[in-house]
């Protein structure tokens, strides 16, 4: 049965919950994930007018939000990197499609689902009532003939929403669960009167509700499985240097591997290269550190920064991150702690 009155009273929840969403935080220490529309499958047309996937990830994405759990990326900027990229509605769930996002996106982990359930069953009965004269009432000339039947109702929805946490690296899911919801209303009257409180767009949203509150508190449970990928990447970042312009060098990495303001790169030639005496395959590239640049302005493909270090930087030259050396002169004792000791 199609829900016609629920998608007003979604959009309407959806835009309520976005209004007290604090500002996702972008503290280090917090995973960052983005979250994709919902495959709706079959259920896609269960509300007139609403795209019940997109309904359910923004209320998902309002719920996480507003735990601090992770950092989340703004629905917006989803949804313009997926018109970029031209992906259809069957493209939603995709692992393989949404790592690809993941990646243009700069995040740890993405979430991907699909409503495996959207229905509702009702139940309704009517009985006459007995005609004849009740002297009480004279002119009323029967029960039956004034108010004719007693009907009865039953209405029950369930919703069940599939979700699985992707690693973006590795493809690999990390994490897989379900919510579900169910609400149920009941209901009667004699003939045109009726005790009926709730209709079929009230229990919907009810039990939608319930099954994204299931949902969000499972995904932000499994945080602790999600590995840290951008500083991965950020460590291992390899670029070139495009341009060099007195003191200021310009390379082709930017903030989508990790690159941003107040990064340190090492600009770096090769010196020597080692092959295989078998197969002739370079088997090791020796490089020589010849300057150090301090990153100013970034976007997402390039960056720019003044060489703080060093001289004679050529376009060509290969940048990395500057190894961490915020913990030095540190030894580990025979009983593996700090100087030995216990």
């Amino acid at each position: 049965m199609k829900f016609r009155k629920t998608g007003a009273f979604l959009v309407a929840a959806v835009f309520l919950l976005n209004l007290v969403a604090p500002q996702a935080s972008f503290a280090s220490a917090k995973r960052r994930i983005a979250i994709m529309p919902f495959d709706s499958g079959s259920y896609a047309s269960a509300i007139a007018n609403v795209d019940l996937g997109q309904a359910i990830a923004s209320m998902l994405t309002t719920k996480i939000v507003n735990d601090g759990t992770y950092s989340v990326i703004d629905r917006q900027m989803l949804d313009s990197i997926m018109k970029e990229q031209n992906l259809s509605v069957s493209d939603r769930a995709d692992p393989a499609t949404a790592c690809k996002i993941g990646k243009i996106l700069s995040v740890d982990a993405i979430v991907v689902g699909s409503i495996t359930q959207f229905g509702q069953e009702n139940k309704s009965s009517s009985a006459s009532l007995p005609t004849g004269y009740i002297p009480s009432i004279p002119y009323v000339g029967g029960l039956g003939g004034m108010f004719g039947s007693v009907r009865s109702s039953k209405s029950k929805t369930r919703v069940s929403i599939d979700a699985k946490v992707i690693d973006i690296n590795t493809t690999e899911i990390l994490a897989a669960m379900q919510g579900s919801g169910e609400a149920k209303r009941s209901g009667g009257g004699i003939a045109g009167f009726s005790s009926d409180t709730y209709g079929d767009s009230a229990i919907a949203d009810e039990a939608t509700i319930q099954a994204v509150d299931s949902l969000s508190g499972q995904i932000i449970a499994a945080a602790i499985k999600i590995p840290d990928n951008q500083s991965l990447i950020a460590k291992s970042v390899e670029g070139k240097v495009a341009d060099v312009t007195g003191n200021t060098v310009t390379v082709n990495v930017g903030k989508r591997v990790g690159v941003k303001i107040g990064s340190k790169l090492n600009v770096e030639r090769s010196i020597k290269k080692i092959t295989d005496p078998d197969s002739g395959k370079v088997i090791k590239e020796v490089f020589n550190t010849v300057a150090t640049i301090a990153i100013k302005e970034a976007d997402d493909t390039s960056a720019t920064g003044d060489i703080v270090s060093g001289t004679g930087v050529k376009v060509g030259d290969t940048v990395k991150p500057v190894a961490d050396t915020s913990v030095t002169g540190v030894v580990l004792g025979k009983e593996g702690t700090i100087g030995g000791t216990k």
